[in-house]
């Protein structure tokens, strides 16, 4: 009952379009704590399940799984045994992604559903595929010399959202039923419109408003399952919202050359040759080479990411220029560049800045000594309707994200690889702030410097005895539970930073990037040398 309250309560706020900040905070530390023992105990029992035909053998390999999940369970998260959990995760998932998995193949006229993943279901139909959003179902025609086989008559049913594993707010996804049936029966007898291309269907619903969950649960898992078309695909949304797609049209478009389908709304008979239903996931914000076509990583997405938002970025480059020149008066274009380009001796940075909960209480201080280390400073707090090409703009051009823990550190997405990511981490968010994003950050090629405050530098400090556990053992508080969790940690918690400490993460920062612009100009040093003239 907590757990439905929780979600109904969360959709209510996104209709509403509340804190996301807020929010974020919900899911992130869910997992908290106890989290990577979860994990550990759905990838032991997944790996039995998959492995059900060895019989005892996968028993037994359960049994000493739960057994050993049990020791270490006795043990504090940040204890030494932690990094050889760490260590047995990646075991299992190197030796489930070794193998090929269900549904690379699917014959015509079939329905298969792979149910293996911890993270999502994923269906194919392949064939006559048609919708029917009355019944909220996808029918697959059976041709009559087919429609007496075990593919006639089979009914899956799904929730295309890519947080199976968490029960209260997959109740809230819609649920398709697939029907595979025979030509004729009770499917819809005509197509009011006939794709050549596959659809691909899942829901914006869920944590959508948050914009962690909208990279991870949807546009990462989106890019992962659609890119191998090429752009020839349909999507087809279900709990379809406009300001979803006003938000992450620039990407959509450079997923698909078709507009996307509002499932519930669009009444019409959809047919497609084949159909994807659900969205494959890898891991938090990250994308598995080895299970992509063609290889594609972390920094393939993010060169797609340019190529969305480099039109819109381009249009309000012009704007601002004419702006300009009507304040100036004077028609001179590229002011605004020119003027850009005369400042570019200093490295930027941006502090993306948080008013609610994990606010930096002194951060004009910040803004200070960021500005004495010899930075150009650009402080940013993005809104629920901040445009996310202005976003987008200001963070590829920057050296340095600051910020602290939450949800809107997932635009370190933004960054150009080699910059430098500052993350400061609250009491009690550690493992949380390493798996959402320090562990990403890296993969993508950023150079992450976390800053872990002390408990001085909490605003829980003034509220808690010295000795008091929330400040001294965060472990043992967060295993009381998600709630606890929230209340203490994430929405109880500002930050005020120890400024002379937090230098040297300025100092390193800045060092960073003048070694790279070292060996920039001896690159182009040597480029330059190389020239026939």
């Amino acid at each position: 009952m907590v757990q439905h309250h929780r979600a109904t309560l969360l959709l209510h706020q996104q209709q509403r379009k509340g804190d996301a900040a807020a929010e974020e905070g919900q899911q992130l530390v869910a997992e908290e704590g106890a989290g990577k023992m979860k994990e550990l105990r759905r990838r032991l029992v997944d790996y039995a399940c998959h492995h059900r035909k060895h019989g005892h053998d996968a028993l037994l390999r359960m049994l000493a799984g739960f057994a050993l999940v049990s020791c270490l369970l006795l043990l504090l998260p940040g204890s030494p045994f932690s990094a050889a959990v760490d260590d047995l995760l990646q075991m299992g998932r190197t030796r489930l992604d070794d193998e090929t998995p269900p549904c690379a193949a699917v014959a015509n006229g079939t329905i298969c559903c792979d149910r293996t993943a911890m993270r999502t279901d994923v269906c194919v139909m392949r064939g006559d595929v048609r919708t029917e959003a009355a019944s909220n179902s996808l029918f697959l025609l059976v041709p009559p010399p087919d429609n007496s086989t075990a593919a006639a008559g089979r009914d899956e049913r799904i929730r295309p959202y890519t947080r199976k594993w968490e029960s209260s707010i997959m109740s809230t996804i819609d649920e398709l039923r697939l029907r595979a049936v025979p030509d004729g029966a009770a499917a819809p007898a005509s197509c009011d419109v006939r794709h050549d291309v596959p659809a691909v269907v899942f829901s914006t619903g869920g944590y959508t408003g948050n914009v962690y969950h909208e990279f991870n649960d949807g546009i990462i898992p989106l890019y992962i399952t659609a890119r191998q078309y090429n752009k020839k695909v349909v999507f087809v949304m279900l709990e379809y919202h406009d300001w979803w797609m006003t938000k992450y049209g620039h990407i959509v478009e450079q997923l698909s050359d078709y507009p996307p389908i509002d499932f519930t709304n669009d009444r019409r008979t959809h047919c497609f040759p084949e159909a994807v239903v659900g969205l494959r996931i890898h891991d938090e914000l990250a994308i598995d080479a080895a299970r992509m076509p063609g290889n594609r990583t972390i920094q393939d997405f993010r060169r797609m990411l340019d190529d969305a938002y480099r039109g819109r970025i381009q249009m309000i480059i012009e704007e601002e220029e004419k702006a300009a020149a009507v304040a100036l008066g004077t028609p001179t274009q590229g002011s605004i560049r020119k003027e850009s380009a005369l400042k570019d001796d200093k490295p930027r940075l941006v502090i993306v800045s948080r008013n609610g909960s994990r606010a930096i209480e002194n951060e004009a201080e910040l803004v200070r000594a960021a500005a004495g280390a010899g930075f150009r400073v650009t402080v940013l707090q993005p809104r629920q309707d901040t445009e996310l090409a202005k976003m987008y703009r200001a963070l590829n051009a920057s050296d340095v994200m600051v910020g602290v823990h939450g949800a809107a550190m997932t635009h370190f997405l933004f960054m150009r690889p080699g910059t430098v990511f500052i993350q400061v981490v609250p009491l009690g968010t550690n493992w949380a702030a390493e798996t959402y994003y320090g562990e990403p950050a890296r993969r993508l090629g950023l150079r992450y410097m976390p800053y872990k405050i002390k408990s001085a530098e909490s605003s829980l400090y003034r509220q808690y005895a010295k000795d008091d556990a929330v400040l001294t053992d965060p472990d043992t508080v967060n295993a009381k539970g998600w709630q606890v969790t929230k209340k203490v940690y994430l929405d109880g918690q500002n930050v005020r930073l120890d400024i002379v400490r937090f230098r040297r993460r300025l100092r390193d920062a800045y060092d960073h990037w003048a070694e790279l612009t070292r060996r920039r100009h001896h690159a182009d040093s040597e480029t330059e040398q190389r020239k026939p003239w």
